[in-house]
């Protein structure tokens, strides 16, 4: 089996607030912590009422201060958004008071709108340089060359360890030419999952950093003791989803009976292709989907996301999780399509 890893967008439950979603991340990341999980990611955006995370870096320092093992980081910053020498400062800072438990994931997307990008101060064509700024931010995290003037402090030499974040063709290849982890969002954005994982592992070239290709893949996941249990937890992302489709942004929906009397037809053909990696359902079922992902993807690790309004409910599912997730448990709901 992969080793299970979580991303927690820090959601703000309806009835809640941002101070309570923060709380709730901590609680998970020292729930995940005792259960072995192997990491614990934050994602970064903007203008977003139902999210809390925009301040990714801060987010992560809380988590690392309240937790003791487990790698903390972000899934990820948006690196167009901002200087490479000022992240490299912000998790330079986070390896210096948290040593060996940080990563830096980075995608090349705003993670907001267009106004927002404005508010920003973001440049229309920032993406365009990404390959250049990850390998700016690269130097800026490695040892300090000699005549190099600009240095990150703290960060100059920390090595955090860099993963490409994507959902197409384009993050695999550069994750592959820089030798870099790479981790696929099909937890909201499934159609290139294979041929992204494939252009990678062919055209991976070893680094420092990394000997061998590493894929990470995203998946949903909704356990409970029940298969109906685990669907009505479900409800809640899949409201999520087609509030987007509507221009809303609220905060995470309370689960509902009945999904059908929510959406249109065609908000669940978009909201279902969007969700189509997720693993919903009892002990047996959740074990039988992640068999069906590992043997499609071969994947290395899966990053988890699981957007559930109640906190117990999340917490528990995130163990049977961990416990289904046991070589020694024996292995149809299909996921990633």
């Amino acid at each position: 089996m992969a080793d299970l890893s979580v991303l927690d967008l820090a959601f703000i439950p309806e009835g809640g607030d941002a101070a309570e979603a923060l709380h709730r991340s901590l609680e998970l990341a020292r729930h995940v912590e005792a259960l072995g999980y192997r990491r614990f990611w934050l994602a970064e955006h903007h203008n977003m009422e139902g999210i809390a995370s925009a301040a990714t870096a801060v987010a992560v320092g809380y988590v690392a201060g309240g937790t003791k093992t487990i790698r903390v980081g972000a899934g990820g910053i948006m690196l167009p958004n901002h200087a490479p020498i000022v992240i490299a400062e912000q998790f330079g800072t986070l390896e210096t008071l948290y040593p060996g438990r940080i990563d830096l994931g980075l995608g090349r997307a705003p993670g907001t709108d267009q106004q927002t990008l404005r508010a920003l101060r973001r440049d229309a064509m920032a993406a365009d340089t990404f390959p250049q700024d990850v390998l700016e931010l690269q130097t800026l995290l490695g040892p300090l060359d000699e005549g190099r003037t600009v240095q990150a402090v703290p960060g100059t030499d920390t090595n955090v360890p860099l993963w490409i974040l994507g959902s197409s063709l384009f993050g695999a290849q550069l994750a592959a030419a820089l030798g870099l982890p790479y981790a696929f969002a099909s937890h909201f954005a499934p159609d290139a999952l294979d041929q992204a994982i494939a252009v990678y592992r062919e055209r991976f070239q070893p680094s420092e950093q990394l000997s061998r290709p590493h894929v990470a893949v995203g998946v949903n996941v909704f356990a409970a003791e029940t298969d109906a249990a685990a669907r009505r937890l479900f409800t809640s992302a899949q409201q999520k989803f087609a509030m987007m489709f509507r221009g809303q942004r609220g905060k995470l929906p309370v689960p509902i009976d009945d999904i059908e009397t929510f959406w249109t037809p065609r908000e669940m053909l978009q909201a279902s292709a969007m969700l189509a990696c997720s693993v919903v359902g009892s002990p047996a079922t959740v074990r039988r989907g992640l068999d069906h992902i590992l043997d499609r993807t071969a994947a290395d690790e899966l990053i988890v996301a699981s957007a559930i309004w109640d906190r117990q409910a999340r917490l528990d599912s995130y163990e049977i999780l961990a416990e289904a997730a046991r070589p020694e448990v024996s292995a149809p709901v299909a996921a990633c399509g």
